[in-house]
């Protein structure tokens, strides 16, 4: 079915973008000079006003205000990119809000978007998935004249209204959350010059993401589709670079920690070949970042605060003036673990953030996460007369004698081999003491750490 618009589209056909020969963010760009064909923006996944509730509660006022604009602002970062690369078209591959009960807010805000790049001549194409399916409650607001939005069944729509043959977009809309069929099925027959797949789909079963839509590589290269502009993973990745595209340009900000660094769409040329390029562009306002600091060597709390500090410094630095959430973990043996244990790490969380909070661009620390031990003077444990001592002094006798680990191995062959994959993997030699030696310090370790709870 194809959904006809009067829409006048501006022409990029001709315009040529200078670029450079080097592999970029994954994309492989091909030659010094492109002849753009055809120029859209590929966006997924935007989760427009996600809460951020249980970080909310805790920040500042400021901080509290960002997080919530923090996806409204990546959105408005798209739309401006659209505008100043004039653009062909905007695809947006499902979960445009963050869940089936729509706000309103994010409703209007996602249809402001539209009509401002439509004023500029550029069309804009999407649908829906699992998490904001046809079926969720609706403000009934009217899109832009020179928007499609895909419904339950497949549609076809061009990306220029006067020139249907040239660049045609298919699509399909989740009716209702959990869709499980393969609706790769539904793209059969394309016929312009380029066609675009805009699906939310989880291609090759990937596990940190739900089942939606499953499909194969194999799957999308059976259609007649050239570029797969594809949503539901919000880690950016290419697939495939041509023939067709596979592309997933991930959500557009980071919610969580697992989600860190950039975040954004790709901007695609296509030339006269039909071949495409992807330039990634970041649109996140707020970066996520883990940062780990070992107490080994720091004796006292501002040793402490000093190199957490240097780390923050070192993530906004690489932020590219953009503000980041922090998680932090503290590692290691050390003289500090006694005063972490007895006092916690709100004091040190509350000071990082009164030093990094109060600025333009500013960092803040959700969470410090200590995963420290003591110190172990393994030497003197082992003059103990007690099981810890006994414990310190027959490891050390295993790790220097080559009959003891000669045993050891063998015994370890035997619960090996009975795996396939195991049996591949018999720690010997270095291997096999830096097992032990770990054994040994888990061992002391909670040994030690008992003998301190009773002082």
């Amino acid at each position: 079915m194809l959904c006809k618009s009067n829409l006048t589209t501006h022409n990029h056909r001709n315009t040529t973008k200078k670029v450079n020969t080097n592999t970029h963010n994954n994309g492989i760009i091909e030659s010094d000079y492109i002849l753009s064909n055809i120029r859209f923006v590929h966006a997924a996944d935007l989760h427009l006003d996600s809460p951020f509730s249980g970080m909310r509660s805790e920040a500042t006022d400021q901080i509290a205000d960002a997080l919530h604009k923090a996806t409204f602002d990546a959105y408005n970062n798209i739309i401006k990119l659209c505008l100043e690369e004039k653009v062909d078209a905007l695809l947006v591959a499902g979960d445009i809000y963050d869940g089936a009960d729509r706000s309103l807010k994010a409703q209007l805000e996602f249809v402001k978007g539209l009509k401002k790049i439509e004023q500029a001549g550029i069309r804009s194409f999407i649908c829906h998935g699992n998490h904001d399916p046809l079926n969720g409650w609706e403000a009934k607001l009217d899109l832009p004249r020179g928007c499609t939005r895909f419904g339950p069944n497949l549609e076809g729509a061009p990306i220029f209204a006067d020139n249907p043959e040239r660049a045609m977009v298919y699509g399909i809309s989740y009716p209702k959350r959990d869709v499980k069929d393969n609706l790769t099925t539904h793209f059969k027959k394309a016929e312009s010059e380029f066609n675009i797949g805009l699906l939310h789909a989880n291609v090759g079963n990937n596990t940190k993401h739900g089942s939606y839509s499953p499909c194969t590589i194999d799957d999308l290269i059976s259609t007649n589709i050239d570029y797969w502009a594809l949503g539901h993973v919000h880690t950016r990745q290419i697939l495939r670079e041509k023939n067709p595209a596979i592309v997933y340009p991930g959500n557009t900000q980071g919610r969580n920690s697992k989600e860190q660094d950039a975040h954004g769409v790709y901007l695609v040329d296509v030339n006269n070949e039909g071949n495409p390029n992807l330039e990634f562009k970041e649109m996140n306002e707020i970066r996520w970042k883990t940062i780990s600091v070992d107490i080994g060597n720091l004796n006292e709390i501002q040793d402490l605060i000093n190199a957490i500090s240097k780390q923050v410094d070192s993530a906004l630095k690489s932020s590219q003036g953009r503000c980041v959430v922090l998680r932090i973990t503290l590692t290691g043996r050390g003289y500090l673990h006694h005063t972490l244990k007895k006092e916690g790490t709100d004091v040190i969380k509350d000071e990082i953030n009164n030093n990094y909070t109060n600025s333009t661009t500013w960092a803040w620390c959700e969470s410090i996460s200590p995963n420290t031990a003591s110190s172990i003077d393994r030497n003197a444990i082992a003059e103990q007369d007690d099981f810890t001592g006994y414990l310190a002094r027959i490891t050390s006798d295993i790790q220097t004698n080559p009959v003891e680990l000669d045993d050891i191995e063998k015994t370890l062959q035997t619960l090996y081999n009975k795996s396939q994959y195991l049996k591949k993997h018999i720690p010997s030699g270095n291997t096999l003491k830096e097992l032990l030696l770990a054994a040994e310090n888990d061992c002391l370790s909670e040994l030690t750490e008992e003998d301190d709870d009773n002082t």
